[in-house]
């Protein structure tokens, strides 16, 4: 057995599934019983059978990307309560398993995955679709890459109009049905207060806060996540500010954007210049928009 062989034949075994009462399946991926598939490569030791030490990784690993998940998605955790989150996890890392050197990159076909298999959402699947939206912009704000921000005099000029942007790779634009932004802030917070709140108190907390927004009608919210010295923010926006922000990001020119989000009709009437450059003030001191032009990726 070669090496690339040993480590997809291993990579096969840890990935399967724990039994119900968290031991090593029976039966090996290639249908064959477990014991056999494992003596295979792994030799015995005077303590272990060659089972019992694979099983250690299988459980490891299964240990370990379920409790990433969670660390990642409190917020949808919440909605769904700690046993219905768990089965979704199982049954979306069998067919989603860790593929990459970083765990950081786990959850990141979760929303597709949820609209796929509506079932584990159940009835909350549009607020739990609205959190995974957010959780996973919230991962990529806080390690996504930063360039060189834009400095003022460079946005400045006469031709303002035909100035072409580019926002920070960072920044993440959410389009919302529910106000899931508040009801992430308000878990995080029931979560740091473990020294001081028993499990109960804590699990009773995050059940009110996610009822309290299920039985919400539906309200879009725009929503900016983004960094600010190594902290993730969340910024709303009007639906204007949105506009412009994500015709900007798409390539349009700072005119071409405004006029998209206005119109050409509403422009004279509902288009406030004050307003458009204080939006665009508070986005220059956020650090929003990167100097120089777009970087071509390395060879």
């Amino acid at each position: 057995m070669n090496l690339l062989t040993l480590q997809r034949t291993m990579a096969r075994a840890v990935m399967t599934p724990l039994t119900r009462s968290e031991n090593m399946s029976n039966v090996a991926p290639n249908g064959e019983r477990m014991k056999k598939y494992a003596a295979r490569f792994i030799k015995p030791n005077d303590r272990l059978t060659s089972f019992e030490r694979l099983e250690i990784y299988n459980r490891q690993y299964w240990w370990r990307v379920l409790a990433a998940l969670a660390e990642d998605f409190p917020g949808l955790q919440a909605i769904l309560g700690n046993r219905r989150f768990e089965e979704l996890s199982k049954a979306y890392l069998i067919e989603h398993p860790s593929r990459s050197f970083t765990l950081r990159n786990l959850g990141r076909n979760l929303e597709g995955w949820v609209k796929k298999n509506p079932r584990w959402a159940g009835s909350r699947q549009n607020v739990a679709l609205d959190m995974i939206r957010l959780e996973w912009a919230d991962i990529e704000a806080f390690d996504g890459e930063r360039e060189e921000p834009m400095k003022i005099e460079a946005a400045a000029g006469p031709d303002g109009a035909n100035l072409r942007l580019r926002l920070q790779p960072y920044v993440r634009l959410l389009d919302l049905r529910y106000p899931v932004d508040k009801l992430l802030l308000k878990v995080k917070d029931l979560n740091d207060d473990s020294e001081v709140s028993s499990n109960a108190f804590r699990e009773r907390g995050k059940r009110k806060q996610v009822l309290a927004v299920a039985k919400l009608k539906p309200a879009r919210i725009f929503l900016a996540v983004h960094r600010v010295q190594d902290s993730v923010y969340f910024r709303r926006l009007h639906v204007n500010e949105y506009d412009i922000l994500l015709a900007i990001q798409n390539g349009k020119t700072l005119g071409k954007a405004v006029t998209s989000s206005f119109g050409k009709k509403a422009r004279a009437s509902e288009l406030d210049p004050a307003q458009v450059t204080a939006w665009f003030q508070n986005w220059m001191s956020f650090g929003w928009f990167c100097a120089g032009a777009r970087k071509r990726p390395a060879r």
